[in-house]
């Protein structure tokens, strides 16, 4: 699959606006909108994963809420794959599987429908960002447990200097962007 844009990781990075201090004293916010709004970067971002993935065989592309529905579609079209989105409680109509995770303070809790994998379907799990890796282990955790195989986790952003990768060590994991502060 020939990429139709040939922006490389630093002109894609320089897309990305940094929020110093959002969303509190200390942190500095990587926000994506002004690369998505940039028709180049946005095809690149695409072309990138696509690339990546086109010879996995990926039956379906999960998205979870709310940046990964902006990715996930996408990537599901250009690899002729079904897009399944991981939601917040309450937020799916049909009978849904519920993972419940740790964050730094509390828990959180993301679902799926009941019946958006078979067995043995190969999952591509799709975010805009891996920090921590709380969100992305818990949709995996989700995935297996309807019998989905997992192909990889492919991220826009990873922020190396918060281990996020360290609970994903099962699985092939692949980010267009790295940030080591």
């Amino acid at each position: 699959m020939a990429s139709n844009s040939g922006m490389k990781a630093d002109q894609l990075k320089q897309l990305i606006r940094e929020i110093p201090d959002f969303p509190k004293k200390g942190i500095l916010f990587y926000d994506i909108t002004t690369l998505l709004k940039d028709k180049v970067g946005f095809a690149t971002l695409i072309d990138r994963f696509s690339e990546h993935y086109v010879d996995q065989k990926v039956d379906l592309v999960l998205g979870m809420e709310a940046r990964g529905f902006i990715f996930a579609p996408a990537l599901a079209y250009r690899l002729n794959a079904g897009f399944v989105p991981v939601r917040k409680p309450g937020k799916l109509p049909a009978e849904c599987v519920k993972y419940d995770y740790a964050l730094e303070y509390g828990t959180n809790s993301l679902e799926i429908h009941k019946d958006a994998i078979q067995p043995g379907q190969r999952v591509l799990i799709v975010d805009d960002l891996l920090a921590t890796g709380g969100t992305a282990e818990a949709t995996a955790k989700l995935a297996t447990s309807l019998g989905g195989e997992i192909v990889g986790l492919g991220f826009v952003v990873e922020l190396d200097f918060l281990k996020g990768r360290d609970k994903l060590k099962e699985y092939e994991v692949m980010s267009l962007l790295r940030y080591d502060k």
